[in-house]
């Protein structure tokens, strides 16, 4: 099958795995990656359920573990530090069944087994899509045009691809109502295993262990006019939305400001009805997420193998092949958008009220000890 080719477009959780699955099938597969390497962000994200056992079968679990944050409790805060209530995230001793880790870790050794047979052009994006009955022609922004049979959009929330085959980002993505941004903490950490987070009315302040390379997470509701690319909105917006906060914020607030890598964002719903068109089709947050609150990088991972499969099992029918994937992965991902309100919910009440109530059901219910599928951290 080494005459069939496919170009997926990003290189983060959903392409490198994709990736890895289809150049095992036979597939002649090239990876396009606007970034500089791979992503920066080093926010935690979950590897669990399905994903478990594709991660397995890739051979890096053990790599995973070995990475693993260890974090296992959220612990709720007051303005002084002093704690107020306080949930579990994982059980002890459940690190064979999931882990947490760093994203760009998880992002670096997908990467790693999907260049065992992929060729990767780096610091490069997709201009335009010329497709007819045999194939897709690609133009690059830099690298000279190639023809491929298919096309992969796996570039996230704000995906190239799916703007230059389905239509402007606007009409397929929605405001959830709230913003992250994300930054390391310089500061030493107490307890490796506990994220800390504070709330006010509609905003929270988090600190995350993150397995010795601590980071500040900003998570707030609010209804801006937001352009993701002006970071210097996204600064503003933290600054202005914390400026009276207590707890750490003076402290994240000047990491936030003198930091040259931070991370910033809305939190989006990306609901595309149709997932291809023709010879493309759209993979992960490109096609359909919550970002943040979606347990996006199991996902990804979950949804990039369903999709190699019933390529795999397609091979001469691209039509049928996407089809079946989007019937199959919509079933996986269907309650974990439905758990997206309830999440933000507990950890960014609206009001003072709000608080108060999460907190006193959290340390009177038996449930306060057990394993919650609520995420500790701002990674998806």
């Amino acid at each position: 099958m080494t005459d069939r080719s496919v170009l997926v477009s990003g290189g983060g959780v959903a392409g490198a795995t994709v990736a890895y699955w289809l150049a095992r099938a036979g597939w002649s597969v090239t990876i396009v990656e606007r970034a500089d390497g791979t992503r920066s962000s080093g926010n935690p994200v979950d590897v669990r359920g399905e994903a478990v056992a594709i991660a397995r079968q890739m051979g890096i679990w053990p790599r995973l573990e070995e990475a693993a944050t260890g974090v296992n409790r959220l612990t709720f805060v007051d303005a002084d530090g002093r704690p107020r209530a306080s949930i579990r995230t994982h059980k002890p001793g459940d690190h064979h069944e999931e882990v947490e880790l760093a994203r760009n870790e998880l992002v670096d050794l997908l990467l790693d087994k999907a260049r065992e047979s992929t060729l990767i052009i780096p610091h490069d994006s997709i201009t335009v899509l010329h497709e007819d009955s045999g194939g897709i022609d690609v133009e690059f922004e830099r690298t000279p045009s190639r023809r491929f049979d298919l096309m992969i959009g796996a570039d996230g929330v704000h995906s190239t691809v799916r703007r230059l085959a389905f239509g402007p980002e606007e009409h397929f993505s929605r405001p959830f109502g709230m913003f992250v941004g994300t930054v390391q903490a310089p500061l030493q950490i107490e307890d490796p295993l506990t994220v800390l987070m504070y709330n006010e009315p509609g905003t929270s302040l988090s600190i995350h262990p993150a397995g010795g390379k601590p980071g500040f997470a900003f998570i707030f509701r609010g209804q801006h006019n937001f352009d993701y690319r002006d970071p210097e909105h996204g600064r503003r917006l933290v600054e202005s939305t914390y400026a009276s906060g207590g707890w750490l914020t003076t402290l994240a607030l000047k990491a936030w400001g003198a930091s040259d890598d931070r991370y910033f964002d809305e939190v989006t719903r990306v609901d595309v009805p149709q997932w291809s068109a023709g010879r493309v089709v759209l993979l992960g947050d490109a096609a359909s997420c919550i970002s943040l609150f979606g347990d996006g990088s199991s996902s990804a991972i979950v949804g990039a193998q369903t999709l190699a499969d019933a390529i795999t099992a397609y091979p001469d029918n691209h039509t049928a092949a996407f089809a079946h994937y989007q019937q199959k992965h919509r079933k996986h991902i269907r309650p974990l958008r439905r758990g997206a309100g309830i999440s933000s919910r507990l950890l960014v009440p609206k009001t003072r009220a709000g608080i108060i109530l999460r907190n006193g059901v959290l340390n009177t219910l038996p449930f306060r000890n057990k394993q919650q599928t609520v995420p500790p951290s701002s990674g998806t």
